[in-house]
């Protein structure tokens, strides 16, 4: 008997950050977290700063992920992500140092209206994610 898959795909502006078939995504939804199995029912949603966790067989596939929504239908799960990296690809240090430059800038910004925080939350936010999820690799990668 085959065990049943999800074609997922996660893509940016930029480009397609990821795609494959896959046996459980986690993603970070506005109302908090949500597993999608295949054959879940239709689903859509918007994706918050977080780590998307899929399986694959016996591997586990992080990303971090800066916002944007996602759609599951019919055992397809796309995400139009606003920024998307896979954990093995984020460099620890520049993360690091990323959200550390933004939140300097937060501190420097004494007069800004609310679109300028929220952008600059919104980046600190981003940065936080990256940071956490390239840890996360890092200790899982360094344990083998």
């Amino acid at each position: 008997m085959s065990v049943k898959k999800i074609k997922f795909k996660i893509v940016t502006p930029e480009k397609t950050v990821f795609e494959d078939k896959i046996e459980q995504a986690t993603l970070p939804v506005m109302g908090g977290e949500v597993t999608i199995l295949p054959n879940h029912r239709s689903y859509i949603a918007g994706i918050k700063a977080g780590e998307i966790i899929l399986r694959k067989g016996e591997e586990e596939i992080s990303l971090a992920v800066a916002g944007g929504f996602l759609e599951f239908a019919n055992n397809k799960l796309i995400v139009l992500a606003d920024s998307a990296e896979r954990a093995e690809l984020i460099d620890l240090k520049e993360a690091e140092e990323a959200r550390k430059r933004a939140e300097e800038l937060k501190k420097k910004k004494i007069s800004m209206d609310d679109a300028e925080y929220a952008r600059t939350v919104a980046l600190i936010e981003k940065e936080m994610v990256r940071v956490k999820v390239a840890r996360k690799q890092y200790r899982k990668s360094h344990l083998k």
